[in-house]
């Protein structure tokens, strides 16, 4: 139930830019890095304004805020863990975007393996490991560009891969195609 018959805190004036990226929508992933000889020293970030790149050497271009905590955890390791993240996982999602609460932090809200480019999320059925090959800053974003090195695509599951639209969760039903 609510009062409101649209957002209470809505612009007056919105920003068409932002809202013509909100209709665009995309595959909501979870990007992670650490130290796998340090559980302490860990980083996440909800990404979904990225791209791949296929080529020689496939690639993901993605937009991070420069100031999360993931950023600098990718700086300083020079890889990470991407994950696309299902419809199950809305909450996860919100934790590491740092839009819900999360009791004992993040990496709590879930189960983790340890792996050399940083905790990768245990129910995630597609997955990569990627190391950073270089950035630049583009608007308010770094946009970082990572060289994809292992990939793992789950094609056993019926995924419900996890989309983000116009500010809201929605489903794509996968199903067992490639």
């Amino acid at each position: 139930m609510t009062i409101h018959s649209t957002h209470p805190f809505a612009d007056a004036d919105p920003d068409p830019a932002r809202r013509f990226r909100g209709r665009i929508g995309g595959a909501v992933t979870l990007w992670t890095a650490g130290d796998p000889a340090d559980r302490t020293d860990r980083a996440g970030l909800t990404v979904t304004s990225l791209m791949v790149a296929l080529g020689p050497q496939p690639a993901i271009l993605a937009l991070l805020d420069p100031d999360a905590d993931l950023t600098e955890m990718l700086r300083a390791t020079g890889r990470a863990v991407v994950q696309l993240l299902s419809w199950p996982d809305r909450q996860l999602a919100e934790a590491f975007a740092g839009t819900a609460p999360a009791p004992g932090g993040p990496f709590r809200q879930a189960d983790f393996i340890d792996t050399d480019h940083g905790p990768r999320l245990a129910t995630a059925g597609t997955w990569a490991t990627v190391r950073l090959v270089g950035e630049r800053e583009v608007g308010w974003s770094t946009e970082v560009t990572v060289a994809l090195d292992d990939i793992e695509i789950d094609e056993t599951s019926e995924d419900e891969a996890l989309l983000h639209r116009r500010g809201r969760w929605a489903v794509a039903h996968l199903g067992s195609r490639s």
